[in-house]
């Protein structure tokens, strides 16, 4: 069963905009984190933004000042606004939240949403 799904990935221009969404299931609760992974091809998967439930939130230098992460628990789903879009931005995009269903502090993904970001 899916527990998070991403929506808002596309081709952009450098230094152009997009905002990413994830709907997360209403079944998690006790969320920890809600965050925002990329892979590249030949790369490993590395932590963009995270936002903790106290409301911090941390970045990768490589998109601070740049990338926006944010949630509206009222609806179950948190965002990730990128703006000035570099072509090393280019990547899968996969939402992760950390939480329970039935096992305490499991992480779910998406299926991730693909963005490119041309020269």
């Amino acid at each position: 069963q899916v527990q998070l799904v991403e929506s808002g990935g596309g081709l952009v221009q450098a230094g152009g905009s997009l905002r990413l969404s994830c709907e997360y299931s209403a079944r998690i609760y006790s969320i920890r984190t809600m965050g925002w992974f990329r892979q590249s091809p030949g790369k490993q998967r590395e932590l963009v933004a995270v936002i903790v439930s106290g409301g911090t939130t941390n970045y990768a230098d490589s998109v601070k000042g740049r990338f926006t992460i944010s949630r509206d628990g009222a609806q179950n789903k948190f965002y990730l606004q990128m703006n000035s879009l570099k072509p090393e931005d280019t990547a899968i995009y996969y939402c992760n939240v950390v939480g329970t269903i039935v096992i305490p502090n499991e992480n779910y993904w998406g299926e991730g949403t693909q963005v490119t970001v041309s020269s």
